[in-house]
């Protein structure tokens, strides 16, 4: 029996292994790589059995797979909504800012140099002092859902506020700052801290927390660690420390603040 393959089947192959990688990053580092790796076993073996026309085999396989399906969108309810929200966000996001800039493009360029340079002389006096801060700045999705079990606030960036907010024994300080659309909207934000096992013991619960939330959505995570002063950029799973001032400039402005 001749085998054929058309351009269907060539691009069927490449979206599914886009799909695959696109998942292997989105889990590599976190107990769920195994979960995953576990599944895809019992998959491929189902496969082969049905395959070789094992009717029992392959029945009994059929109904673990089917239920283990139901299974694990009941355990990860809470991820796959913050998932679906992130998505359906993104696109509402852009749509509307896109708008903007049309209609105020000086205006927001004037902006996001002010709300830059207030970011930069706030995480730069805090450095100095060795206060502890954590500052997420969001990027193509909402933090909306993120800032529940915090204070909403809704207050223009300046230095003093962050500085205000991370003092020492101050009721906001402990948490997260939210800025999303040229506001903080948000402080004493808890985020969800990350389950990677390969991270340094270097990196303390903030440094944690900032990968954690790069992994849940697009934004970019400033920290300062209490302990050293240090100033790390935590963005897409990934966090460099010991950045400097002049690098923390160059970064955020590629930033649409």
């Amino acid at each position: 029996m001749p085998f054929h393959i058309t351009i269907y089947d060539i691009i069927d192959i490449f979206l599914v292994a886009f799909l695959l990688y696109q998942l292997y990053r989105l889990i590599k580092g976190t107990p769920a790589l195994s979960i995953f790796i576990a599944i895809f076993l019992i998959y491929i073996f189902w496969l082969l059995v049905k395959v070789l026309n094992l009717e029992l085999m392959s029945t009994l396989l059929g109904q673990v797979i089917g239920v283990g399906v139901i299974a694990l969108i009941i355990v990860f309810q809470q991820e796959i909504r913050k998932f679906l929200i992130v998505i359906g966000n993104r696109y509402v996001y852009s749509n509307r800012l896109l708008g903007l800039r049309k209609i105020f493009p000086e205006n927001i360029e004037q902006k996001r140099h002010r709300n830059t340079e207030e970011i930069i002389r706030a995480v730069e006096s805090m450095s100095s002092k060795k206060t502890g801060a954590l500052i997420v700045i969001a990027r193509s999705g909402l933090l909306e859902p993120y800032s529940e079990g915090g204070e909403k606030l809704n207050a223009n960036i300046s230095a003093g506020l962050l500085e205000t907010i991370f003092t020492r024994n101050t009721p906001l300080h402990d948490g997260a700052v939210l800025i999303e659309n040229g506001k903080i909207i948000a402080a004493r934000c808890p985020l969800p801290i990350t389950e990677r096992l390969d991270i340094a013991d270097e990196y303390g619960m903030r440094h944690r927390a900032a990968l954690g939330m790069t992994e849940h959505i697009d934004a970019l995570v400033i920290v300062v660690s209490e302990e050293t002063g240090k100033i790390s950029i935590a963005d897409r799973g990934v966090i460099r420390s010991g950045i400097s001032v002049k690098e923390l400039r160059q970064i955020l402005a590629n930033e649409k603040i």
